[in-house]
């Protein structure tokens, strides 16, 4: 069977020109997506959402998976409370515990000063693609300013709610000095309107004992208002 060359061609184009060219200025994209953002935040409030944290030494050649539930209270602080540990002792209390100790503390102290917007980021437009189906904007984001917590790297916004629905770079101050580098994917899913987190990816290169992985599966979130008595678990007690 021949193919026409120039039908596909043409074809190619016009997926090309689809994803190209937005539908509106970068500028309203971020606008939109900012305020999308302010709204979202206030309905994860009071949400709640198991996690499958696996995180490993490669270089020691040590393992360690941990379940969880990770809840956001109404004020939007963040809570873990371990259900089961498996693996090295040393993945629990070196790496799984102080990657959600770190986690905490970010969004109770400086939420703010951490949000993804044009307050803290500059935007550069890079074009669409599309995820998994669907439009999206990818943007180019860089920190205004040198803070622990920012990233230098990619947002993805849907075309549609405006809503994040992928984030992946390197934070551009270490949060101490054992830590060299760390590199990061998240990924989302729209659910009912809500950009739901679904699996963030990391790689943190140490100095004392090379790179650390996690990954970090989030399943059933239910956005009910869950008991406010929980607190962070003291890992080495599970």
């Amino acid at each position: 069977m021949r193919i026409n060359c120039n039908i596909l061609i043409n074809t190619a184009l016009s997926c090309v020109a689809l994803y190209a060219a937005p539908a509106m200025a970068p500028d309203a994209v971020v606008d939109n997506y900012t305020a999308a953002s302010q709204t979202q935040d206030k309905v994860l409030q009071g949400s709640s959402m198991e996690v499958d944290i696996d995180a490993s030494l490669p270089k020691l050649q040590k393992h360690g998976r941990l379940h969880a539930l990770r809840r956001i209270s109404a004020l939007g602080h963040i809570t873990y409370e371990a259900l089961h540990f498996e693996g090295d002792n040393t993945i629990k209390s070196h790496v799984i515990a102080r990657y959600l100790s770190a986690d905490v503390q970010s969004q109770t102290d400086q939420a703010p000063s951490l949000a993804v917007t044009p307050v803290n980021y500059k935007f550069k437009y890079k074009g669409m693609t599309d995820w998994e189906g669907s439009p999206v904007h990818v943007f180019e984001v860089s920190p205004r300013h040198k803070r622990v917590g920012l990233y230098k790297g990619e947002l993805w916004i849907d075309a549609n709610t405006f809503l994040r629905v992928r984030e992946s770079g390197r934070f551009v101050k270490n949060p101490s000095f054992f830590v060299k580098r760390i590199e990061f994917v998240r990924e989302y899913e729209i659910r009912d309107g809500i950009s739901v987190p679904r699996q963030t990816r990391s790689v943190v290169d140490t100095r004392l004992v090379g790179p650390a992985e996690i990954t970090i599966d989030f399943t059933n979130v239910s956005f009910a208002e869950g008991p406010k008595h929980a607190s962070l678990v003291d890992m080495d007690s599970q």
